[in-house]
């Protein structure tokens, strides 16, 4: 009678176990390096005979950082696959990026994601200059996470409530800032502006930093930048800039404005502070030296040190 009870048990056991949901796979590429294709739109992992794929278009990656706790959400769908590989051999980046791949090793089995969401959160990589403190962006990490993700299999389905892709970084090109040390201002209005054949630093100045009349010793002129007074932008243009583009009655449409980063408004004695030093250059004309200290530079989520003394330049006027 025991024995009967036992094969009574032990059959209930595997009909309760047969329902396509196997006991789930112990998965994990995230400390595996990311790599991508030049030919196509895939990134992915490889892991010795292993290989996790994602196909999806490369102009999901922008270079913006996300606003905390909004990441970018994605369906798995035929536009953005997930595909996990087994090989009979080490795997290398020719078999998944060439046209005509490598005869081995042999693909042994594929999962296919069927269902699930992709997570994307974007941050800027920066490089820092410890000794100016200041920063400028490089590159953009994203973090990939599948949400509920289900991989069908030959025998059945196999789901993660989260599974880690990782990061996968994409380049930026830092911007030039190559500008010289000598700064022009507009006859017309409160503009200054230094600028290259592709890119321009402005600042609306506070008139009253830059009046004719020396500075005493270690005591400079100081605004703070703002929105009205002191504002201060940085654009990087297509095509050729010249001094054509500044002091006019409206902004030209031409060169086109690549980028635009605006400074965020200073904090009094803390941040975004314009520091003016006057002295005299003859007997009717001055220098003022425009110094930016802790100014921070910003466009959209993005943002960078300028350094605690980012020397603008030098303005000469004449009584």
């Amino acid at each position: 009678m025991k024995r009967v009870l036992g094969l009574l048990v032990f059959v209930l056991v595997l009909n309760g176990c047969d329902d396509g949901n196997l006991i789930q796979e112990d998965i994990n590429f995230e400390d595996v390096t990311t790599q991508s294709c030049t030919t196509n739109d895939i990134i992915f992992k490889l892991k010795e005979k292993e290989g996790l794929l994602l196909e999806i278009p490369s102009t999901t990656f922008v270079n913006e950082s996300s606003v905390a706790g909004a990441p970018t959400l994605l369906d798995i769908s035929s536009s953005n696959r997930v595909v996990y590989r087994f090989y009979d051999g080490v795997v290398s980046s020719n078999n998944i990026c060439e046209t005509i791949a490598p005869a081995t090793p042999v693909v042994t089995d594929q999962w296919n994601a069927t269902a699930g969401k992709i997570q994307i959160f974007t941050s800027a990589v920066k490089t820092v200059d410890a000794k100016e403190n200041s920063s400028r962006i490089t590159g953009y990490k994203h973090n990939i996470v599948f949400k509920n993700i289900t991989f069908a299999k030959s025998n059945g389905n196999q789901v993660y409530e989260t599974f880690p892709f990782g990061d996968y970084v994409t380049s930026a090109t830092p911007l030039p800032f190559l500008f010289d040390k000598t700064v022009e201002k507009c006859n017309s209005s409160n503009l200054v502006y230094n600028y290259t054949s592709s890119e321009s630093l402005t600042l609306n100045i506070d008139p009253s930093l830059i009046a004719n009349a020396a500075t005493p010793l270690n005591s400079p002129r100081t605004g703070i930048i703002g929105t009205t007074s002191n504002v201060l932008s940085y654009r990087l243009f297509t095509g050729l800039l010249t001094a054509d583009y500044f002091c006019g009655t409206t902004t030209p449409t031409s060169p086109a404005i690549n980028q635009q980063w605006d400074a965020v408004s200073g904090v009094s004695g803390v941040s975004g502070i314009v520091e003016v030093t006057t002295t005299t250059n003859g007997p009717t004309a001055f220098k003022h030296t425009i110094v930016l200290k802790k100014v921070t530079l910003k466009k959209g989520n993005n943002t960078f040190l300028l350094g605690d003394n980012f020397i603008y330049g030098d303005l000469l006027t004449t009584n």
